[in-house]
């Protein structure tokens, strides 16, 4: 037995290609499983000449947790290895982010470590999770509500994790540690049965041990099989994302805490199991991870994509949805809309909140309109003219037009986006609106051939704000 895990690991390493100039990082409790890797571990860096470092965590959750500490200290020692021993309040995270004990000490333990590995130039961070953990977690994911992906439980190498003994039981790393007369310590709270992996451990399993003695191999190829599927679903992810993203603040790079921009229609289109998974993919991006995305927040997307509503948000847990038309737009917060209000002359610029420039100046000929330039006749008009975001109940009227028109039932009709309607900068003169900026001139002051003093109103950097001209 003792060979078999320690030929296993050495197959493991080879195709890794670790050698001389890799620096390996472990995690050790001072537990059978982190006790045996960090054996294996020393026995094997002789013949691949790797630089091993040992990290513990002491959680201070427990009386006997600097005892702990102290039997990894010298088990380093033992070995000759540097250590890395640190504390941290798991019991003051969890209470202030509202999580649970082992969420946080989680969470903190992975701090620690990616930091160390960054200052040590670690190539590969090593966790002792073994096949029962992967049994226990496929289970507890199960038990909680999680989808396929959750059901992958742990892989065995995610960059900078590894896990070299997923595929090896509890028995058998027992069995190599008799082999190697390895003394460890045991960890009392693994038997207290108010935490859930403890029940699932000490309960659910040996229950269903009973009716398959090798449900723990199963799980863990099933999980190996969910991996794989879901690798292929990465590929297809990949080919397809150009083609969903119409605007992105991350340049088209899965990066966190970005804006996205997604083609309704074509998210419309796509197979269940392929959209979900695009869905799952924007959540991620734009939160950064996806803790806390269960199943009902990605039917809410799904619900809010095939609404008849043209426009409608969603808040989810760290991220705004929203349906605008055609497009569904997710930000980490929904989006913040002040009002504004300027008073303008010729020859002045100002900057409009959506990052355009509006110019006044005069000229003596006209040269045509279009939406990012007005004319109007100069003699017609009185300064300062006003420059301010809308208010409730404005109307205007259209260029070519006689009759008055709500301005919010126009913008509404042009598909004008809630933001934008809110923030569409209108150039007025005594009250009356004479340009809705970039989308629509209205009727008053217009150019005759006769004029000989005319103001411009152009933008700079304009675009389009909806599809209708002036």
């Amino acid at each position: 037995m003792q060979h078999a895990v320690t030929d296993d690991l050495r197959r493991r390493m080879k195709q890794a290609g670790l050698g001389p100039v890799s620096t390996l990082l472990v995690a050790v409790s001072g537990g059978l499983d982190s006790v045996v890797l960090l054996d294996l571990l020393v026995q094997l860096a002789v013949e691949f000449g790797y630089q091993l470092h040992v990290f513990h965590l002491d959680h201070q959750l427990r009386s006997q947790s600097r005892i702990d500490a102290a039997f990894v200290r010298q088990l380093c020692k033992t070995y000759g290895l540097p250590d890395h021993i640190a504390t941290a309040d798991v019991q003051s995270e969890a209470q202030n982010r509202g999580l649970s004990l082992e969420m946080a000490g989680r969470i903190l333990r992975r701090q620690h470590l990616l930091a160390l590995a960054q200052h040590l130039g670690a190539t590969r961070i090593l966790l002792a999770h073994h096949r029962d953990d992967q049994a226990e977690t496929f289970l507890l994911r199960l038990l909680r509500g999680t989808g396929t992906k959750g059901l992958q439980a742990m892989c065995e190498y995610a960059p900078p994790w590894w896990r070299p003994l997923l595929h090896h039981g509890r028995q058998q790393l027992l069995a190599y540690a008799r082999c190697r007369q390895l003394t460890w310590v045991e960890d009392h709270s693994n038997a207290d049965l108010q935490f859930q992996r403890n029940r699932v451990r000490h309960q659910l399993l040996p229950l269903m041990r009973k009716e398959n003695p090798r449900i723990s191999e199963g799980l863990g190829r099933l999980c190996q099989q969910l991996q794989q599927d879901e690798d292929y679903w990465q590929q297809q992810l990949a080919l397809i994302w150009p083609r969903l993203v119409i605007e992105s603040s991350s340049q088209g790079r899965l990066s966190s805490g970005c804006e996205l921009r997604l083609a309704r229609d074509f998210l419309l289109t796509q197979h269940p199991a392929l959209q979900v998974r695009l869905l799952r993919a924007a959540l991620a991006q734009v939160r950064g991870h996806l803790q806390g995305i269960e199943a009902v927040h990605l039917e809410a997307l799904r619900a809010l994509l095939a609404a008849d509503r043209a426009q409608a948000e969603v808040s989810l847990p760290g991220c705004w949805a929203a349906r605008r038309y055609q497009t569904l737009w997710l930000r980490p917060t929904a989006p913040e809309i002040s009002s504004f209000n300027f008073w303008l002359y010729p020859g002045d610029s100002c900057p409009l909140p959506d990052g355009r420039r509006l110019h006044l100046r005069c000229e003596t000929r006209s040269q045509g309109e279009d939406f990012s330039r007005v004319e109007f006749d100069f003699e017609q008009l009185q300064f300062p003219l006003q420059l301010r975001s809308p208010q409730p109940g404005e109307s205007f009227i259209p260029s070519g037009m006689t009759g008055h028109s709500r301005l919010k039932k126009y913008l509404i009709d042009h598909k004008v986006e809630k933001e934008q309607r809110r923030q569409l900068p209108l150039l007025l003169h005594q009250d009356q609106i004479l340009w809705l900026v970039g989308l629509r001139r209205a009727a008053l002051a217009p150019v005759t051939d006769d004029q000989r003093k005319i103001l411009v109103a152009s933008l700079e950097n304009p675009h389009t704000v909806a599809t209708n001209c002036l």
